[in-house]
């Protein structure tokens, strides 16, 4: 008779072989391809049809009219336009308002007041909108714009006209672009001046016993040492930019005539009020290329910059 104990032991050994890895793995795997590659591939699709969630029945194959759609159609010109103007209006201004932060607050880091230390109650100023919402933010500052709104009061009292700064289509996105200003340069100053408390002293000190002014200590000694945490802080400013959403959804809506309508404003517009997903997809995928291309650019010239150089300049 065939004993069977040689197939039942050979069970546990098979689950013995399965590493421990998989199991910590697995759930993650599961996560990742639910949440993100399985929408990255419909989402791929969808860009070749003609797809409406309410109309199931009618959803019919495109092929490449929803990308030649793309090139014509001017409102993606200008809502391409709107987010160029945006990201490169907002990222060099906040990253040069956060390192002169940065600057200034390690100056002042053993300075008191009674027992509060100066320096921690400035850091925690500036981190706390990073902790508030976009949404608050933008709640507060289109009260802030409103026409009888704080800064047309402070207006009327040194005797200037009021101004509709959201209903203007000249400043509406310059008011989002300073409200944006304000509420990221905090966050981006503390990771200059975390980068910045790896400068050794004796640096400072010696600029400091040759006579070097602020100035001149900044552009010799803080600012080249510096190169690498600013680039890191243009790349991930420009990718959180060039997705600008919801400070423009609750403050304008894209308007007025479409002067604040930037591309994942314009996605949002077409997935959800039009309900054109074959469409929303292609625009979706633009808006990761040309993020992703803007990106790797700020990072190759942040790894020119940063390259260790040899005796005649030539990288190493």
């Amino acid at each position: 008779m065939r004993s069977d104990t040689g197939g039942a032991a050979a069970v546990p050994r098979a689950r013995a072989r399965i590493s421990p890895v998989f199991w910590f793995l697995f759930p993650w795997a599961l996560i990742y391809g639910a949440f993100f590659v399985f929408p990255f591939v419909f989402s791929f699709i969808l860009g070749f049809l003609q797809y409406n969630p309410l109309n199931v029945g009618n959803t019919h194959f495109v092929g490449a009219d929803n990308v030649l759609r793309l090139f014509k159609d001017r409102e993606f010109h200008g809502a391409l336009r709107n987010t160029l103007v945006f990201v490169l209006g907002t990222v060099p201004v906040t990253t040069a308002l956060a390192l002169a932060l940065a600057f200034l607050l390690r100056g002042r880091a053993g300075a008191r007041v009674g027992r509060v230390a100066l320096g921690d109650a400035i850091k925690a100023a500036m981190f706390l909108p990073s902790i508030l919402s976009m949404v608050v933010i933008a709640l507060v500052f289109k009260l802030f714009y409103a026409p009888g709104g704080a800064l047309n009061a402070a207006l009327a009292h040194a005797g200037i006209q009021g101004h509709g700064w959201l209903t203007d289509p000249r400043t509406a996105l310059p008011a989002i672009m300073a409200m944006d200003v304000w509420a990221a340069v905090g966050y981006y100053a503390l990771v200059l001046h975390a980068a910045s408390t790896a400068i050794p002293d004796s640096l400072y000190e010696a600029a400091q016993l040759e006579g070097a002014s602020a100035w001149t200590t900044f552009r010799h000694v803080t600012f080249p040492l510096l190169k690498p945490a600013i680039g890191f802080v243009l790349v991930i400013n420009s990718i959180r930019s060039f997705q600008v959403f919801v400070e423009v959804l609750v403050m304008t809506q894209g308007g007025p005539l479409g002067s604040t309508n930037t591309l994942v404003m314009m996605l949002y517009d077409t997935a959800f009020r039009r309900l054109d997903y074959g469409y929303a997809s292609v625009i979706a995928y633009a808006v990761f290329i040309l993020s992703g291309v803007f990106s790797l650019l700020a990072m190759r010239r942040m790894r020119s910059e940063t390259a260790p150089t040899g005796p005649r300049g030539v990288a190493a």
